[in-house]
């Protein structure tokens, strides 16, 4: 384990990924093997239901059928945080897990584009009657990593600005 550190820096980040991709394509499979698209399993009524669709865009269909222009941002993005985290020096846990379920969701959506020029999403949910657009666990993944990211950014702001009125 010691030689996995000393040659790839952050492997936590890579490992918990890895675990995001496997959980988000096994519960596709899961999906893809055993439902039509466009089925519905209703779990809790009026609240939320497993929904089999698939998307050509990103999230809320944006740039819908522009799948190798979202496989090129993707991409981008993916080697834009790798090489920002192999200059990180202070890795906590939260930016374990925060990149790691990052990377992972999109890694694993990227995957759906490569082989099957769509996202597959399944989770549907209804709160107060609005109907959130259908998704999958690579999207949580993503959405929580960003979000726990641009915390993570406007603590560090927070903390520079305490230190400089401190300094004056």
């Amino acid at each position: 384990m010691n030689k996995i550190k000393e040659k790839i820096p952050n492997y936590k980040i890579y490992l918990l990924s890895i675990l995001v991709i496997i959980i988000d394509q096994i519960s596709k499979l899961i999906v893809v093997k055993n439902m039509n698209i466009g089925e519905e399993i209703v779990i809790i009524k009026k609240f939320f239901s497993i929904l089999y669709v698939t998307n050509t865009g990103a999230a809320f269909s944006m740039l819908e059928n522009s799948t190798t222009l979202l496989i090129i941002i993707s991409l981008f993005c993916l080697a834009l945080i790798v090489s920002l985290l192999k200059k990180e020096k202070d890795i906590t846990p939260i930016k374990i897990i925060s990149f790691g379920i990052l990377i992972g969701g999109m890694i694993s959506n990227l995957i759906d584009r490569v082989f099957y020029k769509n996202v597959i999403d399944f989770l549907s949910f209804t709160i107060f009657n609005y109907k959130f657009p259908v998704f999958n666990i690579a999207d949580i993944g993503i959405t929580i990593g960003v979000a726990l990211v641009l915390f993570l950014q406007y603590n560090n702001e927070k903390k520079e600005k305490k230190y400089e009125k401190q300094d004056r």
